[in-house]
């Protein structure tokens, strides 16, 4: 399985002084989780067909489009702000939100949630694990 924690993971094996708590907690919650996605089905996951999944706008009922990027911006490291409600939502890039895909229920709730609102249905493996390793890359 190919993805952007590669280097990361190197960089960990040869012991990196930039290493933090949070960081190693963001990278064995992602391990996790594309390793469920894979055993799931899904094939390699891809940085671009996360970056693709989350700049693409999807029709609502009421014919509104909805994006990732309406809420969380095309900059990840900037703090967003949900469209509904108007609350600021912090930075996804995990070197700019530490706490950022480091809670594996959180992460699991966060995806299950947003991909309903925002694409009108629950994200299959495949594309929950190619938004991770994109979110993941932005480091």
């Amino acid at each position: 399985m190919k993805h952007p924690l590669f280097a990361s993971v190197l960089c960990l094996g040869l012991g990196c002084s930039w290493q933090t708590t949070s960081w190693a907690a963001e990278s064995a919650t992602v391990t996790q989780l594309l390793a469920e996605y894979q055993q799931a089905g899904a094939a390699e996951f891809s940085v671009e067909a996360g970056k693709a999944l989350w700049e693409k706008s999807f029709p609502t009922a009421d014919g509104k489009q909805r994006s990732c990027t309406a809420c969380h911006h095309l900059d990840l490291s900037k703090a967003g702000e949900h469209v509904r409600t108007g609350k600021t939502i912090a930075a996804m890039a995990p070197n700019a939100n530490s706490e950022r895909l480091t809670k594996l229920k959180k992460v699991r709730k966060w995806l299950k949630r947003n991909c309903k609102w925002t694409l009108g249905r629950v994200c299959n493996a495949q594309e929950k694990g190619d938004l991770l390793v994109f979110l993941s890359a932005n480091q």
